[in-house]
């Protein structure tokens, strides 16, 4: 028994050390394309329905650190502003798959070759998906945006990010070049989100150490926890027996990978221990492409919000693609290209004893800054609880959101609440799934407004 443990612990730690710089080097550059990159001007490129835009839009969700939950109200905000279908859907595909993030873990966990083929994977399942959309899209009718309030101008207010934050959410005419409204968010500019004082350099650390550590943490340990697992329970002639039936390896990935949920950068040590255990590498490409971008939650969404024909184009292009990838790898590239670490492959040795100083330095670091984001959360759900608490009475203003699943999630819900009349505030609780708002408006409006981004609000 404690033979076991201790090679679980081996494994977890090995892992953990080998991805910590990395993730947190990928989170870094996510957090600066996150502050620095002006956001609005990248849908004026997706407007055109054309290869070219499609194209855009896979580019442009390649390095975003979006899950496959958190892109759809991304990509409702694009298509309120005016992107293509083909566009919209192109950046469905493309986003989930890969981010930054995950690139640099995948180069510090699978090697360069694995590192590079990813986005190019994504890139090219994200251009045929939305060019099926695009040719298709005539005969497919899809749901109008709501239409603009009386004086709100138009809907530049709901998707003014790229990102699902917006800094403020109050209706400003084309000419403004400001903002008039005294909203404890709003700068002006309707950038990010801040609090009085913070500068970029603070919203780079915030998003990248706090947000993303908060959306991602969770299904990364899980993912660390199942890979550990998998390399000291799974018999390694389990899956090497199979090891020659290469298209049956990935239809049973694809199986698996479907229905569930995994980020894109807790699906790596998961590939990685099984490709150890004798998984091929084509099947794992699958499992790293199919496991983010697609899970049941996603799926329900995408056919409510975009249609069905789009929902069939989204899996059609999402599975070729990771097969066709995946057979490609397996049938025409040099297998030592994709070689699994030697000590993942012998995860039951002293491996933790052999970590230098600087893994332990990485592996502290990665595990305070985890621990800040969960309590960062701890604590604004506390707050928010005690706010409720010494606010009258009023169920009219307490909404109930189901589908949400990160903070681009909350910020799309709250977006979406703000821009309805009468509102004059709204705070919304992830962890309790509920939405708070103030102001006199129209129930039904709020309700319509939340599901026209994918949600439900009751």
């Amino acid at each position: 028994m404690i033979t076991w443990i201790e090679q679980y612990w081996d494994a977890l730690v090995v892992m953990t050390a080998e991805m910590a710089p990395y993730l947190l080097l990928g989170f870094l550059i996510a957090g600066l394309l996150r502050v620095f990159v002006p956001k609005s001007a990248w849908s004026r490129h997706l407007a055109p329905r054309n290869m070219k835009s499609v194209v855009k839009a896979a580019a442009i969700g390649i390095p975003l650190p979006l899950c496959s939950c958190g892109v759809i109200p991304t990509a409702v905000g694009l298509r309120k502003e005016g992107a293509s279908d083909g566009a919209c859907a192109s950046f469905l595909i493309a986003t989930p798959q890969t981010g930054v993030d995950s690139i640099a873990a995948t180069y510090s966990l699978m090697g360069l070759s694995f590192a590079i083929i990813r986005p190019i994977a994504a890139l090219f399942t994200a251009v045929f998906g939305g060019w099926l959309v695009n040719k298709k899209s005539h005969q497919q009718t899809h749901p109008q945006p709501l239409p603009c309030r009386e004086g709100s101008g138009h809907h530049q207010d709901e998707v003014e990010e790229l990102h699902d934050h917006c800094g403020c959410g109050h209706h400003h005419g084309h000419d403004h070049d400001g903002c008039d409204c005294h909203h404890h968010n709003c700068k002006g500019d309707h950038s990010l989100p801040t609090r009085e004082g913070e500068g970029k350099l603070h919203q780079v650390f915030s998003y990248a150490f706090v947000e993303m550590m908060q959306d991602v943490g969770k299904w990364l340990v899980v993912g660390l926890l199942i890979a550990a697992l998998i390399t000291v329970a799974v018999p390694n002639e389990w899956l090497a027996a199979l090891h020659d039936y290469k298209l049956l390896n990935m239809l049973i990935v694809l199986a698996v990978a479907i229905p569930m949920y995994v980020c894109a950068t807790g699906s790596i040590p998961i590939a990685v221990s099984l490709m150890a255990k004798g998984l091929t590498p084509g099947a794992a490409l699958v499992l790293l492409m199919a496991g983010p971008a697609v899970n049941s939650a996603s799926m329900l969404v995408i056919g409510k919000v975009f249609g069905r024909r789009t929902l069939w184009f989204y899996l059609l292009s999402i599975i070729t693609g990771a097969v066709a990838f995946g057979l490609a790898i397996d049938y025409l590239l040099p297998q030592e290209w994709f070689a699994v670490q030697a000590g993942f492959a012998e995860a039951g040795s002293h491996c933790a004893h052999s970590l230098s100083v600087m893994d332990w330095v990485w592996i502290a670091l990665f595990v305070v800054l985890l621990l800040n984001a969960f309590r960062k959360r701890h604590e604004h759900h506390e707050h928010h609880h005690e706010h409720e608490c010494s606010l009258p009475h009023d169920p009219s203003r307490l909404y109930h959101i189901s589908g949400m699943t990160c903070n681009h999630c909350r910020a799309a819900v709250e977006r979406a609440i703000r821009s309805v009349a009468g509102v004059e505030d709204v705070t919304v609780d992830l962890s309790t799934g509920t939405a708070t708002v103030k102001g006199e408006h129209d129930h039904g409006e709020l309700i319509e407004r939340v599901k026209s981004y994918g949600y439900e609000a009751s």
